[in-house]
């Protein structure tokens, strides 16, 4: 082959080199997540083990994991938050990294409840947030939000509803849903933790959607 050639293939192929970097500067996740959006997360307030308000501004810019737990779970909770502390210890030192852990037994959770947990699982409560708040608030998202309990459960009379999920939800910068994990499965987990990554990745755009996975149908 002529060097003229070799000139021409390494010419195109530096352009194209180039004009792949300027989209991946330009175009936030264009070389990152192929991660769908399932959902908008919609305003919430509650607050942390150590008695402060944590709304949605807290978490804009944040890539963060949610789940739903209830200290006096015997079952699979400890699991899931034994498998959620491998996953904070991989990001403790990620300063757009955050763990959401909502309680679903709120008239028991209260904050000196969840201060005594976060505090037995040995975590920086800046950066894992064990949160509590009213109990229809806290479903609504979970439903609503974070898609981890089928929304038509929400028909039923509030004190008779009782969500026990081994999801977690994984939220990017800019507020939207992209994945859902089964908490006790080593695959899923791992997956989770490369899913991170590729998040912390990605610029927040402002671009929301929204999809139910219950509904298949925009809300």
């Amino acid at each position: 082959m002529s060097k003229k050639a070799w000139f021409y293939i390494l010419f195109f192929c530096g352009l194209f080199l180039a004009f792949y970097l300027v989209l991946s500067w330009i175009i936030p996740g264009f070389s990152t997540s192929k991660l769908p959006v399932l959902s908008d997360v919609r305003p919430f307030a509650f607050v942390n083990q150590e008695d402060k308000p944590i709304t949605n501004r807290e978490v804009e810019g944040k890539v963060y994991v949610a789940e739903f737990f209830f200290t006096t779970c015997k079952g699979i909770c400890p699991i899931m938050n034994r498998n959620l502390r491998k996953v904070y210890e991989q990001f403790e030192d990620e300063p757009n990294f955050r763990i959401l852990s909502h309680t679903v037994d709120p008239e028991t959770d209260n904050v000196g409840r969840m201060k005594k947990y976060s505090d037995s699982l040995g975590v920086d409560p800046a950066k894992w947030w064990f949160l509590t708040g009213r109990k229809d608030s806290l479903y609504h998202t979970a439903r609503i939000s974070y898609l981890l309990d089928d929304p038509k459960n929400n028909n039923v009379g509030l004190d008779q509803q009782f969500i026990h999920t081994q999801f977690f939800a994984l939220v990017d910068k800019n507020g939207q849903v992209r994945k859902i994990y089964d908490g006790l499965k080593k695959d899923d987990l791992s997956e989770l933790e490369m899913d991170i990554k590729a998040l912390l990745k990605e610029k927040a755009s402002g671009n929301r959607f929204t999809n139910s996975l219950f509904t298949n149908n925009p809300s």
